[in-house]
């Protein structure tokens, strides 16, 4: 397995994939040091998850030149999902214990209770997207509430993973406790169905995470799975168009593109659509595409050529079906897996940009009649990650974000963005159960009763 820079093309370092037998102790050794580390108290766990902040925080430069080799993350980007890391950490630090303490619950016995007991190792299967955000947002709370964690990370960010497994080993956790497997796919699945793996936890493509389903419930094992999006932005007619357009392509852009939760369909009301677009294309255009080293970088390369290339090819079924590139469209003469911000007009039912995810710098602005139609739009999708709404009638869209969006996370005036204090995942083929928050911490737990008569 090799690393390739999506700048410039070149090979950063291979890697060797483990075996059968190596991958087989790796997870017995985790399996028996999850039993160690359970019995810890929340206060000792909290100590080593605050250790893990410290490190974040004070090397997010680091990881960041890191992520930005190998994936194409600009580096101030980077430097934010490093400390954004140590945040979650922080966050379970504090408040897992609070989470995780027992439920009483009065019946007609002398005592009844929930307790949360730790489900035991857990297998996470990583995206290079977020390569440390998203294992973070998974790993401090399973950690927290007393699990083991293997990671097995997307190839192309071996080196990401290796990383999070040295700063964890830093902090203090047990060797065995947090581990990295370098596995391919076949691996992967023969993992699934081991003894010593009690749950797994995806984030990553659809078409993945059904797989991983198939294979983990083959074995009645728990999964979790945050998959793609397609997010829709609805502008209203009594939108602030200047502060909408701004916050829409900031999330269009963001990772450059390659966000589940990043604002996809622009579905915008006709009264307002002509001046909408015209200050979408002026942002749009402002942003600088160019390598993850320069400061000034908006937009870095995409994460490899393969993914820029089907891109590519969704954006040109799209136009060929009657969609207009009013801006972008074409694949730059560069080394690297660039792709220029793309904006797409005249977009509707049939089109990639109208059924697909896009996960690039590509947007998809689609008119509608009203409200109603808005609506309408949004969830006509398979997807349910993310939605947003901008109106200046609070009261009006918070009604609509709450009640009618087919969505995990919906946000008025502001882009979805995850957030430690708040539970974060997506219905229909966006996936299933919760990460972050309260909520996010029970997912990998035995929810226990007990009853004394």
């Amino acid at each position: 397995m090799k690393t390739v820079n999506p700048t410039t093309g070149e090979t950063i370092k291979e890697y060797e994939q483990m075996d059968d037998a190596e991958i087989t102790g790796i997870i017995h050794k985790a399996n028996a040091a999850q039993q160690d580390w359970a019995v810890l108290s929340y206060n000792e766990r909290a100590k080593y998850l605050a250790k893990a902040a410290k490190i974040l925080r004070d090397r997010s430069d680091e990881f960041a030149e890191l992520m930005a080799t190998e994936m194409g993350k600009p580096l101030p980007q980077g430097v934010s999902e490093s400390e954004k890391c140590g945040w979650v950490c922080e966050y379970y630090a504090e408040h897992g214990q609070q989470f995780l303490e027992n439920e009483q619950i009065e019946t007609d016995a002398s005592s009844s209770y929930i307790t949360y007991n730790p489900l035991g190792t857990v297998l996470a299967i990583m995206p290079w997207n977020f390569p440390f955000w998203q294992l973070f947002r998974f790993g401090a709370p399973a950690l927290m509430a007393g699990n083991a964690v293997i990671l097995k990370h997307a190839p192309n960010v071996a080196g990401c993973a290796l990383a999070i497994e040295s700063l964890m080993h830093e902090a203090g956790f047990p060797a065995a406790l947090f581990r990295t497997i370098i596995a391919d796919v076949d691996q992967t699945q023969e993992v699934i169905k081991m003894d010593d793996i009690h749950a797994v936890t995806l984030t990553g493509s659809t078409r993945a995470g059904k797989a991983v389903a198939e294979q983990a419930g083959s074995v009645l094992k728990k999964t979790v799975l945050e998959l793609g999006g397609s997010d829709p932005y609805i502008i209203l007619e009594d939108a602030d168009l200047e502060q909408a357009a701004e916050t829409c392509v900031t999330s269009r852009l963001l990772n450059s593109g390659q966000s589940c939760i990043a604002a996809k369909r622009f579905i915008v009301t006709e009264p307002v659509y002509d001046e909408f677009l015209d200050l979408l294309i002026d942002k749009m255009k402002s942003k600088t595409v160019g390598s993850p080293f320069d400061g000034q970088t908006d937009v870095g390369p995409m994460a490899r050529h393969d993914l820029r290339d089907e891109l590519h090819q969704q954006v040109e079924q799209s136009t060929e079906n009657g969609a207009e590139a009013v801006i972008g469209g074409h694949i730059p003469k560069s080394n690297g897996a660039f792709y220029p911000v793309t904006l797409l007009t005249n977009v509707h039912q049939g089109m990639a940009a109208y059924e697909e995810e896009l996960f690039g710098p590509v947007a998809s602005v689609i008119k509608v009649m009203d409200e109603d139609e808005a609506i309408h739009v949004a969830n006509d999708t398979d997807y349910g990650l993310g939605a947003a709404i901008f109106s200046e009638d609070g009261e009006r869209a918070e009604s609509i974000a709450a009640n009618k969006l087919q969505a995990g996370c919906c946000f008025v005036n502001d882009f979805v963005k995850s957030d430690p204090r708040l539970p974060f995942g997506g219905i229909k083929q966006s996936g299933y159960g919760r990460e972050l928050s309260h909520v996010g911490i029970k997912e990998f737990v035995n929810i226990k009763t007990v009853y004394v008569a």
